[in-house]
C-alpha cells in the first residue's frame, strides 16, 4: 500500500552569515570519519554492496506501512532531489516495502518559523522516518530538538560530515554525496586547464553547501597559486546568480576571468546567463556545473557549460531504502552512519555514448518515472 501527498511549499529564508556560527572543525570530515572509526568504513564498504547490487526483497512480515515524512529544498532547476524520492520509492518498490510517504517540498532556503512548522507537524504526525537536511545554521537546533526527542529515526540528506556534537546521540544515517570529494574533482580539472588562474565564485546563500563546495574550493586553488579575484554570495537562485555576476563581469578589468565557479546547479546556470549578456569580454569564460543532473547534461552536450561533477545519484536513494529493510529486519548493527556516493566527471569533451552509460548507472529507478 502506497499513499503520496505533496505540500508545495514556495518560501524565501534570509540566511545568516554561516560563518560567524560554524566551521568546518563542527564537523568530521569523511576521511577522518573513517580514520577514527574504522569499523564505520567498513560497513559502508559493505553496505555499498547491496546499494550496487539488485535489491532482494525483504525477509519479514511488516506489521504496518513505513511512514516517511520529507522535507527537500526540492523547487531549484536541480533535479537531484526528485530523483532521490524517486529512487527511494522505486528501490522500496522492489524490496516490497509498503509505506506511506509525505513529501514537501520548499526553496532551497526556507525561514526557520517555516521549518519550525514543519517539523511540529512531523512530530504530530509520528513518522517512523524524517528525512531532512542541514545547511544553515539554525537547522542544527531543530536537528538537535528532533534527535532528543528520539520520536522519529532522522536521515539527512546531503550531507556526509558528521556533526561532531552529535556524536554520542547521532542521527539514523547521513546520506548524500561527499561534497569536498567532489569539490576535489572540479579543483583538478581548473588545475589542469587553467594553471594559476585568475578566477571568480559565485556561492549560493551562507550555509554548510556554500562552504564546503566553495570555501574547499578557494583553499585548493589558493595551494596551487590561483588568485581568486571575486567572490559573492547569492539567495541560490539562477536569477540572483546572474545580476551577482553581471556586477562582477563590470568589475573586470586588468585581471580577466578564465573562469567562474559555481557552487550549485541553478548558480551555474545564472553565470552562463550573465556572460551571454556581457559584451566585449576579453576571452571566454569557463563555467562548471554542480551535481550532474540533466538540464546540466544537456549543457554540457551543447558546450553552455565546460565541466561538472556527475552524481550517481539514484545511489542516495537506494542507500535510504536499503538502511529502511535492515532496520525492518532487526540488522541495524550494519547500516553504516554515513553514506556517500560516487561521481563521475563530465566535461565538454565527452562522447555522447559514455555519457549515456554514466545516466544509464546514475538514473537506473528514477529515470523510470520520467
Amino acid at each position: 500500500m502506497k499513499l503520496a501527498v505533496t505540500i508545495l511549499i514556495g518560501l524565501v529564508m534570509l540566511n545568516p552569515c554561516w560563518a560567524s556560527h560554524n566551521s568546518s572543525s563542527e564537523y568530521w570530515s569523511l576521511d577522518d570519519f573513517w580514520q577514527a572509526f574504522p569499523q564505520q568504513a567498513r560497513l559502508a564498504a559493505d553496505f555499498d554492496k547491496l546499494v550496487q547490487g539488485p535489491g532482494q526483497p525483504l525477509s519479514v512480515k511488516q506489521q504496518a506501512p513505513l511512514r516517511i515524512f520529507v522535507v527537500y529544498p526540492g523547487h531549484q532547476v536541480s533535479d537531484y532531489w526528485r530523483r532521490s524520492i524517486a529512487s527511494l520509492t522505486g528501490r522500496l518498490d522492489e524490496l516490497n516495502i509498503q509505506y506511506q510517504i509525505y513529501n514537501h517540498h520548499t526553496r532551497p532556503s526556507v525561514a526557520l518559523e517555516q521549518q519550525q512548522r514543519l517539523i511540529e507537524k512531523a512530530e504530530r504526525y509520528q513518522p517512523d522516518y524524517l528525512i531532512f537536511t542541514l545547511d544553515v545554521s539554525e537547522h542544527a537546533s531543530l536537528i538537535g530538538h528532533i534527535l532528543e526527542q528520539k520520536k522519529m529515526k532522522l536521515i539527512l540528506q546531503n550531507i556526509t560530515t558528521p556533526y561532531r556534537a552529535w556524536q554520542d546521540n547521532p542521527p539514523f544515517m547521513y546520506v548524500g554525496f561527499d561534497h569536498v570529494t567532489g569539490t576535489k574533482m572540479l579543483h583538478q580539472y581548473f588545475r589542469e586547464h587553467f594553471p594559476r588562474a585568475h578566477y571568480g565564485l559565485v556561492f549560493r546563500s551562507p550555509g554548510y553547501v556554500s562552504e564546503m563546495r566553495g570555501d574547499s574550493f578557494i583553499h585548493m586553488q589558493h595551494a596551487s597559486g590561483s588568485t581568486l579575484v571575486d567572490s559573492v554570495y547569492t539567495d541560490g537562485s539562477r536569477h540572483g546568480a546572474a545580476l551577482a555576476v553581471q556586477q562582477m563581469l563590470t568589475q573586470e578589468n586588468d585581471q580577466p576571468l578564465d573562469f567562474i565557479y559555481a557552487c550549485s546547479t541553478d548558480v551555474a546556470f545564472g553565470i552562463t546567463t550573465a556572460i551571454g549578456r556581457t559584451e566585449k569580454l576579453t576571452r571566454p569564460i569557463a563555467v562548471n556545473g554542480w551535481g550532474g543532473g540533466d538540464k546540466e547534461l544537456e549543457a554540457i552536450l551543447a558546450g553552455e557549460l565546460d565541466v561538472t561533477v556527475m552524481r550517481m545519484n539514484d545511489d542516495n536513494g537506494v542507500a535510504m531504502a536499503e538502511a529502511m529493510k535492515l532496520s525492518l529486519q532487526g540488522q541495524d548493527a550494519l547500516i553504516p552512519q554515513v553514506y556517500s556516493g560516487d561521481f563521475k566527471l563530465v566535461d565538454k569533451r565527452i562522447h555522447p555514448a559514455t555519457l549515456e552509460q554514466y545516466k544509464k548507472r546514475a538514473f537506473r529507478y528514477s529515470s523510470r518515472t520520467e
